[in-house]
């Protein structure tokens, strides 16, 4: 069985990410959608809320596992035997970051791949940092994020990409 690992901080998920797990889908036998845990940044959903997220906007594909991981990428990897991790590239501007993690990760295990995909063309401008930054500044993201990742927007007390305010009425 041919498992590959798609790591990322998914803050939020975005339509992007699913294109490339689909894509992924189509290659392999197994792909798992790992949510980094990174402690030093502070991200808008937990980690609890980013896995709920992902498994929601994912279950309809069985082959398909949503976990979590603190450390290196190339140890989880390992651990969940995969033989490769999946990599997006919307734009050349990426390749370069992704190019030298790519090697690093093939200095620490030489039998690991990378293996970039390319999101469809209509994806290739958009990342979680830029839906932060919409919601957070009152612009609509429903056309680039799964339903669910606008109803957790809401929860957070973000409407409409409008935090409310509360003035005491």
């Amino acid at each position: 069985m041919k498992i590959v690992i798609y790591p990322g901080t998914f803050d939020p998920v975005t339509n992007g990410h699913i294109d490339v797990i689909k894509r992924a889908i189509d290659l392999f036998d197994k792909v798992v959608v790992t949510v980094a845990r990174n402690p030093v940044k502070t991200p808008m959903f937990t980690v609890e809320e980013r896995l709920t997220m992902l498994r929601e906007c994912l279950k309809e594909f069985p082959n398909v596992q949503v976990d979590s991981f603190e450390g290196l990428v190339v140890d989880h990897a390992k651990d969940i035997g995969a033989i490769g991790i999946i990599r997006g590239l919307r734009a050349v501007s990426d390749f370069e970051y992704e190019f030298q993690m790519a090697l690093m990760n093939r200095k620490l295990d030489e039998d690991l791949r990378t293996i970039f995909l390319m999101p469809h063309e209509k994806y290739t401008y958009l990342n979680s940092t830029i839906i932060r930054n919409l919601a957070q500044f009152n612009s609509e993201v429903n056309d680039f994020v799964p339903k669910i990742v606008c109803d957790f927007l809401k929860k957070k007390n973000i409407i409409n990409g409008k935090p409310k305010q509360d003035f005491g009425e």
